[in-house]
């Protein structure tokens, strides 16, 4: 890794003036320790960089972790080939398995189901135990919580079907904690502002407002941060188990699942680092200790990467969570044509709309260097090319 100062250190090898000074900024807050990591992928975001891995203590930066709280991947390694898809695909085009797809799974943002759906229903019910034992009630953010749970979202948030190396099938999905969770840290964000502006507290950025340890705000933060992020794995989980079903009724027999991945990518959790217990907030990585799975997508058309962590402690034990925006939403829109998506989409079953434009692969990094410049820090076992690919608009 660079040390780009002794606070900050990075494995990107394209990394932004704009980036690198919101980072510098992060760095200097007094409570980090040891130093601010910057993944490969990092690219700007809100407060704290996106690809950024922030040890602080006695204090969390509500914004150093985001609004979509515990987002991240799933995915299953099944029992079928692509030559069995393939033959499946003789008698019904992967079409109407996207379709499906979509009707299994609400899309988009502010989507919902009509009802608790039967598998759902004791993801929910553990929930509300858990809320409860928390000490607070998730309606007071959305009294629709619970409907939104096995819904996929909007932006770079998707769901595939893809195969590996060895031709094996696998099933593959990028969601969080929804509109909960936005709310839930978007309130505490607002918190952690006031009590700045309270103190006196003079911040290089508004967006880096930080609460302490031991305070009230504090406690109630970590309580419901926590629940989020479950809220986000159990998300996942649903959507799974129905793009599970789906792909069964497809291919005409049973999924065998051979393994099981889901971990978070904009999350905290205490961890020991440098000799000191301290609050890891990963904005944008996933944690890579060594042995450890996880699953680092590209864009949609690109490879995503299911890889094992080598638990590089300059990185905090940590790695890349995608492929990092080159170019704003906005700026997407305008510079690429419904053309140019469909060529990089060829050979992938996809929805063919210009509200895509924002997501095709010429906005993100080179999702092949960010895996070169992650060498150190994971190792990969399995490289993932789209079959079909379902997104929200």
């Amino acid at each position: 890794m660079e040390r780009i100062t002794d606070r900050l250190l990075s494995s990107a090898s394209i990394l932004e003036e704009k980036t690198e000074a919101q980072a510098r900024l992060t760095s200097t807050m007094p409570f980090i320790h040891p130093h601010v990591a910057l993944m490969p992928d990092a690219h700007l975001g809100l407060g704290a960089t996106v690809g950024s891995v922030i040890p602080t203590l006695g204090a969390v930066m509500p914004a150093a972790v985001g609004v979509d709280i515990g987002c991240g991947m799933i995915a299953v390694r099944t029992g079928f080939s692509r030559e069995q898809v393939e033959r499946r695909k003789a008698k019904r085009p992967l079409s109407e398995l996207r379709v499906a797809i979509e009707r299994a799974i609400p899309l988009s943002a502010g989507a919902r189901n009509r009802r608790v759906a039967e598998t759902a229903e004791p993801r929910v019910a553990e929930l509300r135990a858990r809320a409860k034992a928390a000490g607070f009630d998730p309606a007071d953010y959305g009294k629709d919580w619970a409907l939104q749970l096995g819904t996929l979202g909007s932006g770079n948030h998707f769901i595939e079907v893809s195969v590996d190396e060895t031709d094996a099938v696998w099933l593959f999905l990028h969601s969080g904690s929804r509109g909960i969770g936005n709310r839930i840290a978007t309130h505490h964000i607002r918190v952690a502002q006031r009590r700045m502006e309270a103190q006196e507290v003079q911040l290089p950025d508004r967006e880096l407002a930080y609460l302490s340890e031991g305070t009230p705000e504090f406690d109630r933060y970590i309580a419901e941060l926590q629940w989020a992020q479950h809220f986000a794995l159990l998300n996942r989980e649903e959507m799974m188990d129905r793009l599970v079903r789906e792909t069964s009724r497809w291919m005409g027999e049973d999924v065998t699942e051979l393994e099981r991945i889901n971990c978070h990518h904009n999350f905290t959790q205490k961890e020991s680092h440098f000799g000191e217990e301290v609050w890891l907030s990963r904005k944008g990585a996933i944690s890579a200790r060594a042995g450890q799975p996880g699953l680092i997508p590209g864009s949609m058309g690109t490879a995503s990467y299911v890889v094992e962590g080598l638990g590089n402690e300059l990185a905090l034990h940590s790695s890349p969570h995608g492929a990092g925006r080159m170019f704003s939403r906005s700026s997407a829109q305008k510079q690429f044509t419904r053309q140019q998506l469909r060529q990089a989409m060829s050979g992938i079953e996809f929805r063919d709309t210009e509200a895509f434009l924002d997501e095709i692969p010429a906005a993100y990094k080179d999702i092949d260097q960010v895996m070169a410049d992650a060498a150190d820090l994971v190792r990969v076992r399995h490289v993932l090319r789209q079959l079909v690919n379902v997104k929200g608009d």
